[in-house]
């Protein structure tokens, strides 16, 4: 069944005659059946946008003046294109009955369930009208995998019915069923469709595996099927198909080798261009023999794999090599110095591997690198210095590695450089002056560096600039005014170094910032007003010397989700306007001194997930409004003068992970619904005035310190038994004496004088049974002490 789901819709039929009963023509229009065929397609679906409304059989040229319906000039049905249109629900058996569709084009919908077992052919298909009847093709290298190549018009093609009496192929030559939700797999019988170019699965919810049988599409110039839940081996017979340009199968779950002849052919002339493989989980590459083959590949994509072992050395044989992106898999060694071979390469992305050694200086031959990224990997050694001549370089990335020493000036002369990250080496010294000269630069990232002198002073030059990352760089002094200059700076981040200081005001009028990081500083002042912007989402001014109280004007900060003002000096109260800013999920406010009561305005927060109030002065009762937070995963509320009972309505928080309410004042018993929290993994309410029983699920699975220091708790874990424990220990003693007492009375009625000696024996015996039993289960002293000294009670 789960075959059948998707593709029995392009089985093809062996023959048929066209004009058969029920298809008599139209004057002036179609064959009944294709309207039929077409009705009945638009009755089995939800139209929302009512965008079919206009399919009307009753009009003159039906269906051939219908939206998305393109007609031959004999007016038969040969496009039916209905893309984006948010059409939902199942596809009609009907569409079979469009016999001389070429293309089907219904990507971008709400398509699911079953699909009908045929697709129409066309009966008088000559090879001679194929090619004539050949879509435009889009210049080689520049397909689009989601975008089908416009069609060229079909007027002026001879069509005529009697063509239609010979047998033949299937005609259709386009299938698109792009971004939809069609289930099931992908059957051999999809090699009957010999005339079929282009084909568009992406984005579906298919299963199973690829057949090798697709390599009977022998038409195939372009086959996407990413975004799917492909699984097991890449036949190696598609790379045989002799058009094939294009093979776009990433984000799948795709395992084992790639084959070779995806990449180049030992017999044949490839015509592959274009192959993405990228986010499976392929664990190798099939090497061609003698490490030579023919290959025209301009752009492979293998990037967030598990390919393992050193890179393909071979590779740097296919010198029509545009893109080579292999990032995000387990390759080690060194990067051969062969590939200073792709004269054409423009992008080389082999970020995220275990590369090592020194980065070769042969990358400078390839003169129209536009995008080198090298990051997280192990490459060591001096800043390459010949990567200041590379004048193409839009994209440089060499993050996360161990180079050392000083960056070269020479980089301020790459005058097209858009972005550059340098974070995460062993860079010291100042940075270059000349680096302000890149006018073009949009993202600069020198973070996690170990540099010296003052932040940027003439950042403001990079004009186009939209992040800016230095954190963890040993910078000192204040920050620079010039910041100010750049408008257009969406992420600002100096945060954790030694800046000092006041918030220069320019950093306020950006109007385009979204997130502001200026933790574990020395900033002081204070806690800044300006930030009254509607595109800020993150503010982190936590870990510095920040005074005065929470401006009322954050909540206007209708876009803000983080807002962290921990660890400062800040007094005052929590203002309940911050129960305004909507869209807030993580609130950090710890370790200042803030006063007074816990605001019920907070409860507005429906997308709140962290809350962090402890270690200020918070007084007053846990308002019951929080347990409206129904979002919240970790609740904070240590180290305050909280009082009153812990709330009961608190088990509602149904997400929640994290619950800390320790030294605090609060008093009465534990809530024994705590213990339905279904996710609860911490627990702290200890140093509190907390009395009763500990509720014996939350005994048994949090140790005593979660509970300590609070001296009227009793039970479990902490040795202290409750008084109901203990008057029901008494109760028990007193019926195991009755029990004991009855037992004697009995036995020595029961004793001869005869059997005194016998019956004194067995009273002996069941007397030190019992008295045991008694000491095991009872463990009072008085007991076992008559145990151990062998008297009565």
């Amino acid at each position: 069944m789960a075959t059948a789901t998707f593709f029995l819709l392009i089985i093809p039929m062996v023959c048929f005659t066209t004009l058969t009963r029920g298809q008599l023509p139209i004057p002036g229009g179609a064959v009944v059946s294709e309207i039929q065929a077409l009705m009945s397609f638009k009755l089995n679906l939800r139209d929302p946008l009512g965008a079919l409304n206009g399919w009307d059989s009753s009009t003159p040229s039906a269906p051939c003046d219908w939206r998305g319906v393109v007609c031959s000039n004999d007016n038969q049905v040969r496009q039916l294109s209905l893309p984006r249109l948010h059409l939902a629900g199942r596809l009609s058996d009907q569409l079979a009955n469009l016999r001389d569709l070429r293309r089907l084009n219904l990507h971008s919908n709400n398509f699911n369930g079953s699909i009908p077992p045929s697709l129409p052919m066309r009966s008088a298909t000559r090879r001679i009208l194929a090619r004539q009847l050949a879509l435009r093709r889009p210049p080689a290298g520049h397909f689009q995998p989601h975008q089908p190549p416009n069609p060229q018009p079909r007027s002026q093609l001879p069509l005529r019915h009697n063509l239609r009496r010979h047998s033949g192929q299937p005609s259709l030559q386009l299938v698109n069923f792009s971004f939809n939700q069609f289930t099931g797999g992908v059957p051999p019988t999809i090699g009957h469709l010999q005339m079929l170019e282009y084909l568009w699965l992406d984005s579906n919810r298919l299963t199973g595996t690829l057949p090798s049988a697709i390599s009977n599409c022998s038409s195939l110039v372009h086959f996407s099927a990413d975004d799917n839940a492909l699984r097991g081996l890449i036949p190696a017979t598609i790379g045989a198909i002799p058009k094939l340009q294009v093979v776009s199968l990433a984000r799948n779950g795709l395992s084992g080798s790639v084959p070779i002849s995806l990449l180049c052919n030992v017999n044949v002339d490839s015509s592959l261009r274009i192959v993405d493989l990228g986010f499976n989980a392929l664990t190798g590459i099939v090497e061609p023999q003698n490490a030579r083959c023919s290959s025209i590949l301009e752009v492979l994509v293998l990037k967030s794999n598990r390919i393992g072992r050193s890179f393909p050395n071979w590779l740097t044989n296919v010198t029509t090599l545009r893109v080579l992106d292999v990032s995000g898999n387990l390759f080690s060694g060194e990067l051969p110095a062969e590939i200073g071979n792709l004269l054409r390469l423009e992008e080389l992305r082999v970020a995220d591997n275990s590369l090592s050694g020194e980065i070769p200086s042969e990358i400078a031959k390839c003169s129209l690198l536009q995008a080198l990224d090298l990051g997280g990997n192990r490459f060591g050694g001096q800043f390459p210095p010949f990567l200041g001549g590379m004048r193409s370089l839009k994209v440089l990335a060499l993050g996360g590695n161990l180079i050392s020493g000083t960056i070269p000036s020479s980089l301020g002369a790459l005058s097209g450089l858009e972005s550059l990250n340098l974070s995460g080496n062993n860079l010291t010294g100042e940075v270059p002056v000349e680096l302000m000269q890149l006018s073009n630069l949009t993202s600069l990232n020198l973070s996690n560096n170990k540099f010296s002198g003052e932040v940027l002073g003439n950042v403001g030059a990079l004009r186009s600039l939209q992040v800016l990352n230095l954190s963890n760089c040993g910078f000192l002094a204040s920050i620079p005014a010039s910041i100010g200059s750049l408008m257009r700076l969406a992420t600002l981040d100096l945060s954790r170094q030694e800046l000092s200081g006041e918030l220069p005001n320019e950093i306020f009028g950006l109007p385009n910032l979204q997130v502001v990081a200026l933790q574990e500083n020395q900033l002081s002042g204070d806690v800044p007003q300006g930030f009254s912007l509607s595109s800020l989402l993150y503010l982190n001014l936590s870990s510095n010397a920040f005074t005065g109280v929470i401006p009322a004007t954050y909540g206007f900060l209708q876009s803000l989700t983080v807002l962290s003002l921990s660890e400062n000096r800040i007094s005052g109260v929590i203002p309940p306007e911050l129960g305004d800013s909507l869209n807030l999920q993580v609130l950090e406010l710890h370790s200042n001194q803030l006063g007074d009561k816990i605001p019920g305005n907070i409860s507005r927060l429906s997308s709140l997930k962290e809350l962090d109030l402890g270690h200020n002065k918070l007084t007053g009762e846990i308002p019951e409004e929080v347990s409206k937070c129904s979002a919240l995963t970790s609740l904070l509320l240590d180290g305050n003068q909280l009082s009153g009972p812990i709330p009961n309505s608190l088990p509602s928080l149904l997400n929640l992970v994290v619950l800390d309410l320790s030294s605090n004042r609060l008093s009465g018993t534990i809530p024994a619904n705590i213990a339905l929290i279904p996710h609860l993994k911490h627990l702290n309410l200890s140093n509190n005035n907390l009395s009763g029983k500990i509720p014996e699920p939350l005994g048994s699975e949090f140790d005593g310190s979660v509970f300590a220091m609070n001296p009227s708790l009793c039970g479990k874990p902490l040795d202290r038994e409750c008084g109901d424990v203990k008057r029901r220990r008494r109760n028990s003693l007193f019926r195991w004496r009755k029990k004991l007492r009855e037992m004697i009375v009995g036995e020595k009625k029961r004793t001869s004088p005869g059997r005194a000696s016998s019956g004194g024996e067995i009273w002996s015996r069941k007397w030190r049974k019992w008295r045991a039993k008694a000491c095991y289960v009872q463990q009072q002293d008085y007991i076992c002490r008559g145990i151990r000294s062998n008297k009565t009670i």
